[in-house]
């Protein structure tokens, strides 16, 4: 391994930096845990081949180093300041997993997609204040890493678990407060934002509430207001109407240029549809885009558990779709326990996960806080069959109607 000894030193630099701090952490006034921030942050390479790793300091801007293999990925753990002028950020501990190019893709060339997992709270003012202050704290560090696109995961804002009360409650329009402040939070970053909330609208001449997505470009205008069409379960059907029952609300799948490449919206359940993302793909989605909310258990408004965990559809149906479409695929899940006034609610399978074109894994989360990166560059695939053979040129359509039978 080229320089291995070098690196080894600076390994061991860091680690007695790392000591003293913890140390100086133990004194009064200070903390018990470490935080690496990102001017002196320290990086953690490893070959996909399984070759030695190595501590290398970062370089300027969004390289993820030099000499790096195709196919290299990081993995690094901490805490970042986001650019001037912007709130105080949250002191945030993850993984950043990343897929990179030495530069994000240029406009009409790919996109560099990010993916925030995360833990957080639920169902109260407090949490969704708490959970747009670390909204606006990751768009800070997805910024630094020259993300262009970033993903929440579903109902972000309000958190997942919440009775029907509390969503009519929380539930506010597109234009309300909490999105206004996404759309600022994307326009000050220079990035687009995908932000799950729970959405209050007058529809049809009634107030409704949807299951929706917010995509915000990166000049914070609106780009797609999504509503949730296929609600999972009996508890979403008692908290969310299904989006795009009356006419005045327009198609329900969209295609939305970001970065000059056409992204598609999808939430949680709707991944498991294959006819959804083919949709999105035959409309000329480049990425299609799915926030969930997959659990280990959840507490049900009956005051049930969950009997089984949510099926992990990451590894099976989530490539197959971005195999099947040609097309990218990304899955933004939470992870960890979510908890509503103190009280533990749920908790999550952390299965976050971007799929390439050939239903490659160009990376995925463990279950714990991460930022997943990668870079989406559809010129990087060639046709998946001999002879050049693409599925979408040899459907047939007209054989594919059917009607639904008890």
């Amino acid at each position: 391994f080229k320089g291995h000894d070098r690196a080894a030193g600076r390994a061991q630099e860091h680690r007695a930096t790392r000591q003293a701090r913890n140390e100086a952490g133990k004194q009064p006034g200070g903390k018990n845990r470490l935080v690496l921030r990102q001017p002196e942050m320290a990086c953690c390479i490893r070959w996909k081949d399984g070759s030695p790793q190595a501590w290398q300091a970062p370089l300027p801007g969004n390289q993820d180093g030099t000499g790096n293999p195709a196919g290299s990925c990081r993995r690094i753990r901490h805490t970042a300041t986001a650019p001037s002028p912007a709130p105080i950020p949250m002191d945030l501990a993850y993984r950043l997993h990343s897929f990179l190019r030495p530069t994000p893709p240029a406009a009409g060339e790919g996109l560099r997609l990010g993916i925030w997992q995360g833990t957080g709270t639920a169902a109260t003012p407090e949490a969704v204040a708490e959970n747009l202050e670390r909204l606006e704290t990751v768009c800070g560090l997805a910024a630094a890493q020259g993300v262009q696109l970033l993903a929440f995961p579903e109902l972000y804002l309000s958190g997942y678990i919440v009775t029907p009360e509390l969503a009519r409650r929380l539930a506010e329009p597109v234009d309300g407060p909490s999105l206004q402040r996404v759309a600022a939070a994307a326009r000050r970053h220079g990035l687009a934002v995908a932000c799950p909330y729970p959405e209050r609208a007058r529809v049809a001449g009634e107030e409704r509430f949807y299951d929706a997505i917010a995509l915000f470009g990166a000049d914070g205008a609106l780009l797609r207001n999504y509503r949730k069409t296929h609600l999972w379960g009996p508890d979403e059907k008692l908290c969310w109407s299904p989006g795009y029952l009356q006419p005045e609300e327009g198609e329900a799948f969209t295609v939305q240029a970001v970065n000059g490449i056409g992204v598609g919206l999808l939430n949680c359940y709707e991944a498991e549809f294959p006819e959804l993302t083919r949709n999105l793909a035959l409309r000329g989605a480049k990425l299609v885009l799915i926030p969930t909310a997959a659990d280990t258990w959840a507490q049900l408004s009956n005051g049930q558990r969950t009997d089984r965990p949510y099926p992990d559809v990451s590894r099976t149906l989530i490539p197959a779709h971005a195999f099947g479409n040609d097309c990218f695929v990304a899955y933004a899940n939470r992870c960890g326990e979510e908890t509503v006034n103190g009280t533990v609610m749920a908790a999550y399978l952390g299965n976050s996960i971007i799929c390439g074109p050939h239903g490659d894994v160009l990376v995925a989360a463990r279950p714990e806080s991460t930022l997943l990166l990668a870079d989406c560059i559809p010129a990087d695939y060639g046709p998946s069959h001999p002879a050049g053979t693409r599925y979408h040129e040899d459907l047939r359509p007209e054989l594919y109607s059917w009607e639904r039978r008890s």
